[in-house]
């Protein structure tokens, strides 16, 4: 049974939502808040498989918020499977159109996926099955309008340590490049001439070197690191 919390400033969105998700098979809703420092609290009190909240919460730093639910601090004496990321709750967003400028920042504290809230029932409770298992999902309506916002930031803040580019071959930087560029999969196998299978390797490759779960994360990190320069 996947349990979820929803997180929405609005308590018609909230019952709106808690009424679409208690009827599905497999899916629980046990709890609710309103802003960020109930969501945080709610999550801890719950630990709620996944966190479904609204990007743009009244009189809140949402982004704070993911990082708070999605990277708790792992308690002194215990494994990091015992209160750090590995039982954390996973933090799906719903965000307006508009909104995907706030969405790199938001993957970088910690968030699994990305909806538009319009998207239809069926949408959203598929993104909340494929979040709960671990995956990171993006609705490929959003994908391009991410890249772009990553493209368009102006400052590139290196970051401190980069041991996750570091450890990038560099057939794999010329993929992340290409992936950072927006180009599909097909594009980029015939860019750099070689098979499709061979950069859906080259991509997973380095989704797992630098601990991303999804293309747009791979997107910010690229552009973060300096790999990528952003667009004039």
């Amino acid at each position: 049974m996947v349990s979820v919390l929803v997180v929405n400033g609005q308590s018609l969105q909230r019952l709106a939502l808690r009424t679409l998700l208690t009827p599905e098979p497999g899916l629980t809703v046990v709890g609710e808040a309103a802003g960020g420092q109930d969501a945080v609290r709610a999550s801890t009190v719950f630990r709620p498989d996944v966190v479904l909240m609204e990007s743009q919460l009244s009189g809140t730093d949402s982004i704070d918020t993911i990082r708070r639910i999605a990277r708790p601090p792992r308690l002194p004496g215990l494994p990091e499977s015992a209160g750090g990321q590995g039982s954390a709750p996973r933090v799906l967003v719903l965000t307006s159109a508009g909104q995907e400028g706030y969405a790199p920042a938001a993957l970088r504290a910690g968030a699994r996926g990305f909806l538009l809230d319009d998207a239809a029932p069926d949408e959203l409770t598929a993104a909340v099955r494929v979040v709960a298992a671990g995956d990171a999902v993006v609705t490929p309506g959003l994908t391009r309008a991410l890249i772009d916002a990553v493209r368009q930031q102006h400052t590139v803040r290196p970051l401190p340590h980069a041991s996750g580019l570091d450890s990038l071959t560099g057939r794999e930087r010329d993929v992340l490049v290409a992936v950072a560029s927006g180009r599909s999969n097909a594009e980029i196998a015939e860019w750099l001439s070689i098979a499709p299978t061979t950069v859906k390797s080259h991509v997973s490759n380095v989704l797992a070197k630098i601990g991303a779960r999804a293309r747009v994360q791979a997107v910010a990190f690229a552009y973060e690191t300096g790999l990528v320069r952003p667009a004039a």
